[in-house]
């Protein structure tokens, strides 16, 4: 007993929690500690994207890449893979790349422009290559990349199931299904220099569109001038044409228009370098299975390095004009005329009286061809 008549206390002991209680307790902690590196994680990639003035950095997609093995494991390779070369391990790289959808052409183990290209691509968008400095060659260090997993998510969730992603810094092109990329592909697009050309347009496409003109089926032959520029923006697939069109940006195979007369489509020349009229050049070989990953009013994002494509909206193409200069050559000629000068006679002379014979009459006529 205390002096003051109570019992003595016992010292408290450090109350102990039941295992449950301990394991909730853990889980708080971990989801918790989860949710601070998404947060760290999204504040991140937000500097990525923005630079000063709110410029957009990064301009292609969320590009991941593990040392994870792909499966099945691939095994290394042992030598550079370029252009010109065959065997087995081209037949490996290009089934790779068709698998991440970088559309290498055939897998028949020969290096082909068809597999330069999806390499390009592969370097620009997952190596971070800068354009003019992608080569094409698949080093043993490239190939450790592309062994293992690679995975390419879109920088936007469309309100259509499909919809495609154009890069112009990196000039590639990539379309998608419920997230998942479907085609993947190096093109080309408008190089923002003006332009003045003789055109050919077939009948139908703009510029030849009149009914008169539809109805004559005849193509139109005409002096252009424009600007090489492909907008910015966010647009959808409103027309398509099959096999090869002359329009007045150029010859297209298989279009895709989605802005006026701007289209994805297929051409022979898909150079590293910006070089089209204002359209997004693919390879042609591409260009065969491209319509048939997009439909009608699905939607194309255009990024351009600049500011995020929903601060431009849908701005129309620089509009073109008659060439000022252009003069057309008859095709036909028109034979002069023969001209015929008129006959004169001249006046018989004086008849003597005494003369039996008749005055000679002369007459004298000139053909002028």
């Amino acid at each position: 007993m205390t002096p003051d008549g109570r019992p003595p206390q016992r010292p408290t002991r450090p109350s102990r929690q039941s295992p449950p209680a301990r394991q909730q307790q853990t889980r708080t902690l971990a989801v918790s500690a989860g949710l601070v590196m998404v947060v760290m994680l999204v504040v991140a990639i937000v500097v990525e994207r923005r630079g000063d003035g709110g410029q957009v950095d990064t301009v292609s997609p969320i590009v991941t890449t593990s040392t994870v093995a792909a499966t099945p494991a691939l095994p290394p390779i042992s030598r550079e893979l370029k252009q010109g070369t065959d065997g087995d391990d081209v037949r490996m790289l290009q089934t790779r790349l068709a698998e991440l959808k970088f559309a290498p052409g055939p897998i028949d183990g020969v290096f082909g422009r068809s597999t330069v290209q999806a390499v390009w691509a592969f370097e620009k968008l997952v190596m971070k290559t800068p354009r003019s400095k992608a080569t094409g060659v698949v080093t043993p260090q490239m190939w450790e990349v592309l062994r293992n997993e690679v995975r390419i998510e879109p920088r936007r969730q469309a309100d259509t199931p499909r919809h495609a992603e154009v890069y112009l810094p990196e000039q590639v092109l990539v379309t998608f299904l419920a997230g998942q990329p479907t085609l993947i592909s190096h093109m080309s697009s408008g190089d923002s220099k003006p332009w003045c050309e003789e055109v050919l347009i077939d009948a139908g496409e703009e510029g030849n569109d009149s009914p008169e003109q539809i109805a004559a089926g005849l193509p139109l032959k005409v002096g252009i001038c424009g600007e090489s520029i492909t907008p910015p923006g966010i647009f959808t697939f409103f027309r398509r044409s099959s096999g090869t069109r002359e329009t007045k940006l150029g010859t297209l195979y298989n279009p895709v228009y989605f802005n006026q007369g701007i289209a994805v489509h297929g051409a022979i020349l898909v150079p590293l370098e910006p070089a089209s009229h204002g359209c997004i050049r693919i390879p042609m070989s591409v260009a065969q299975v491209f319509p048939a990953l997009v439909q009608f009013r699905d939607r194309i994002y255009v990024f351009d390095g600049v500011k995020e494509p929903e601060s431009y909206g849908s701005p129309l193409p620089p509009a073109d004009k008659p060439d000022p200069n252009y003069t057309t050559v008859p095709t036909s000629t028109t034979v002069p005329p023969t001209t015929i000068a008129p006959t004169t006679v001249p006046e018989a002379p004086a008849v003597s009286s005494t003369s039996t014979k008749p005055a000679p009459t002369t007459t004298s006529g000139t053909i002028k061809p």
